[in-house]
Parts: C-alpha cells; structure tokens; sequence
C-alpha cells in the first residue's frame, strides 16, 4: 500500500472516516437523536469533501478584485456553492427530524426505536 498517496489526500482520508462513523452510527444506534446526529456527521463529511475537491492550492476565492481576471487566479465556486447550499438543506432536514422526533416521544415516551416499534404492534391489534 502506497502511503504517500494517503498523506497527500489526508483531507480526503478525513472524510471517509467521518462519513464512516456517521454511517455506522447511522446504522447500530437505537436511539433515533444518535441517528440524527449519525446523520449530521455524514453530511459534514459529505460537505469536508466537496470542499477539498473544489480548493486548488495557491488559489483565491472567485471574487474579482484588485483588477485580476484571470480565470487561473481563482478556484471553482460550484462545489463552494453546493457546500452552502447542502448545509441550508442539512439544517432543514435536521429540524423536521427533531421535530418528529418529539412528536414520537410524546406519543410513545420513549426515543429506542425497538420500543416503539414494539409499541406501534400493540397499537395495531
């Protein structure tokens, strides 16, 4: 295994992992506010690693200053704008996550998915 190629792509190797343990929390947690929280972390990752594809080293942000037009002076905005746009979106989903979440607990006072999954056979004899 060649591991010059992981320390040039640390970023990248970052965000495997966290993708990977939000994944397998996503995953092995009974509780549904771990699952949420599951979920934040495989956007991060999902956001860390857009990020990094769209950085060119020695490169500035795309706004036109200081008379430089120069389109290799400036890296790509799509993957910047796909970021915020994905964290707006993330924030959204998050909220109506929690606010089902809650609606669940009231309901059932109980947040272990095998419980109320438990509970909802009950209700349905």
């Amino acid at each position: 295994m060649d591991f010059h190629n992981l320390l040039n792509n640390y970023g990248e190797a970052v965000a495997m992992l966290l993708f990977g343990i939000g994944f397998s929390n996503l995953l092995l947690q009974k509780n549904l506010i771990k699952k949420i929280i599951g979920l934040n972390i495989m956007d991060t990752a999902t956001y860390l690693f857009l990020a990094l594809k769209g950085y060119i080293h020695g490169r500035k942000a795309p706004i036109a200053a200081d008379g430089v037009r120069n389109v290799e002076a400036y890296i790509n905005p799509i993957p910047s704008g796909l970021v915020l746009t994905g964290i707006v979106v993330s924030v959204s989903v998050t909220a109506l996550m929690l606010s089902l979440t809650i609606r669940l607990y009231r309901r059932y006072h109980t947040l272990d998915l095998d419980e109320i999954s438990t509970l909802l056979k009950k209700e349905g004899k």
